[in-house]
């Protein structure tokens, strides 16, 4: 049997412009915002059905304002593709506690992000997603002048003469890059720990100028690019770009 008007409801949208007072439009954009709840449960998608009987409730103060665009940074585990964590890991519930923005996690949020900042495979750290196109148009331009701080672990010792050649300017990829800033962090039995201070982020630099000098990297880690640092994100997490942090 087809189900009649009343058990199939209204669009959302319908009902949030009745109960509010409003355009269609702006009814839309309460709901995209996540102000609008059916039955206790936020429901962000206009199109969504409501019957007579449901409860609609709208966030008392709520603005119907385009959703903003945002800027996500996550922690990247090693072994998983720049391009991958989208789908894996930047979802809901991977949201950092640490996370003082105190926006609301919304679905509009996770659409059309694009990661400006790839890292190796093998690489962990520091990876930033963005919808927001002064933030890309500001990772895409200054690129080359921006410096990305990797600690790397390599094994066994690394002796003066390697550790300067590290500090020359390299060719990566049939292309001359600007000189890195390259420190010995600590060492430990069979492993050197060090930090690379480099102006871009050019996939495979830093593994290629380590096997022109035939050192073998154990681990990899970014824990800055510009002046927004990894810190306080566990393996596997993101936040958002907080609104004073700049590139």
């Amino acid at each position: 049997m087809n189900d009649t008007p009343e058990t199939e409801g209204i669009r959302l949208a319908k009902r949030v412009a009745a109960q509010a007072g409003c355009s269609r439009r702006e009814a839309e954009l309460l709901i995209e915002n996540g102000a609008v709840r059916v039955d206790g449960k936020a429901v962000e998608t206009p199109q969504a059905r409501v019957r007579s009987a449901q409860q609609v409730d709208i966030d008392p103060g709520a603005k119907p304002e385009p959703v903003q665009e945002v800027t996500l940074l996550l922690h990247k585990p090693p072994g998983i593709a720049f391009d991958a964590p989208l789908g894996k890991l930047l979802v809901p519930a991977r949201r950092s506690e640490a996370d003082t923005s105190r926006r609301p996690t919304l679905q509009r949020h996770f659409a059309g992000q694009r990661c400006l900042t790839p890292l190796e495979t093998g690489a962990g750290g520091l990876i930033v997603f963005t919808q927001d196109p002064r933030i890309e148009r500001k990772l895409v331009e200054d690129a080359g002048l921006m410096e990305n701080e990797v600690m790397v672990d390599v094994a066994g010792p690394v002796s003066p003469e390697a550790l300067h050649r590290l500090n020359q300017s390299p060719v990566v990829d049939g292309r001359a890059m600007l000189p890195a800033k390259v420190s010995i962090g600590r060492q430990s039995e069979g492993v050197t720990g060090l930090r690379f201070a480099i102006k871009g982020t050019w996939p495979g630099q830093v593994a290629q100028m380590c096997d022109a000098v035939r050192l073998r990297i154990v681990a990899m880690r970014r824990i800055r690019v510009g002046r927004v640092p990894l810190a306080g994100l566990a393996p596997g997490e993101w936040r958002y770009l907080l609104p004073h942090e700049r590139f």
